[in-house]
């Protein structure tokens, strides 16, 4: 991997980790993403705008059917995202959703298509799977104390599976169908303001007292998660994505101390350890 590529990853992971913490203040719902989803979508007008005076914009005749996939997708992410942190510890559910996402993608991968990992692939799959039940007590987790870790576990896992469905996707658009980021993930967010805007208008006293109480965390997500995201789609471009998935997972660590650090949660040692865990075995993963 250059060091170009490197330093898109990194500023991508830390970038990522704020805005989801940003994301777990505000406790809000579909009226919470849906106000930062416009505001967001108003900042890649300029940058679209920007990119086409730099380069001529020319999209393939299937470039509309993988955006409204990929914006169908992150609709429900972003949505199952704020659920988990409404019923879970931030450095619970924010290791959970970004490491199970590549073991997820391994197990499709030897299910659908066949693919044979290698020993070193497989150890990374066993050591992010023992890192998980490290990560939530271990035995523990069927205790009845316990069942807030477990509501956190499974929307965790299902987090999971959205990340790694949206990363294989847009790996191809970038890197195969070779859509500028920008223009291609300020569609998807488009696509998400469309399906949303429906069901937010029926709520606006919520989408009122959401922005009246949480703006601030509502602009913080707005402007890092597509900046955090066309960071790695540009680095997609000329990287191979099996290089950047394991890089983007050091967001795992960042994130995990935030919600030890910061919010001050509970097992903060026993969540860090774990998320260094699964850290390697991503990184095994990628290298199997």
């Amino acid at each position: 991997m250059s060091a170009l590529a490197l330093a898109l990853i990194l500023a991508a992971a830390f970038a990522h980790a704020t805005w989801n913490l940003a994301a777990k203040r505000s406790g809000g719902g579909l009226p919470f993403v849906w106000s930062a989803g416009v505001l967001s979508f108003a900042c890649y007008v300029p940058a679209v705008i920007a990119y086409g005076f730099w380069r001529p914009i020319a999209l393939p005749p299937e470039a509309l059917p993988v955006i409204l996939g990929s914006g169908l997708i992150k609709t429900g992410y972003a949505l199952l995202l704020q659920r988990a942190y409404r019923h879970g510890d931030f450095s619970l559910v924010y290791p959970l959703a970004r490491g199970t996402g590549p073991l997820l993608s391994t197990a499709a991968a030897i299910a659908f298509f066949g693919e044979r990992p290698s020993a070193l692939a497989l150890g990374g799959g066993a050591l992010i799977v023992a890192s998980v039940f490290y990560l939530t007590g271990g035995a523990k987790l069927l205790h009845a104390d316990r069942a807030h870790l477990r509501q956190g576990l499974l929307y965790g896992v299902v987090c999971g599976c959205c990340i790694a469905g949206y990363t294989v996707w847009d790996q191809r658009a970038v890197s195969q169908l070779h859509l500028p980021p920008p223009v291609y993930d300020g569609g998807t967010q488009l696509v998400m303001c469309l399906v949303l805007t429906p069901f937010a208008l029926r709520r606006l006293s919520e989408v009122a007292q959401g922005w009246r109480e949480h703006r601030r965390e509502a602009f913080i997500v707005a402007f890092l998660a597509p900046t955090a995201y066309i960071l790695v789609l540009f680095a997609m471009t000329f990287t191979p994505v099996s290089y950047i998935a394991p890089a983007r997972e050091i967001s795992i660590l960042i994130g995990t101390f935030f919600g030890a650090r910061l919010l001050n949660e509970a097992d903060a040692s026993r969540r860090l350890v774990a998320a260094g865990g699964m850290v390697a075995g991503v990184i095994a993963l990628a290298l199997g």
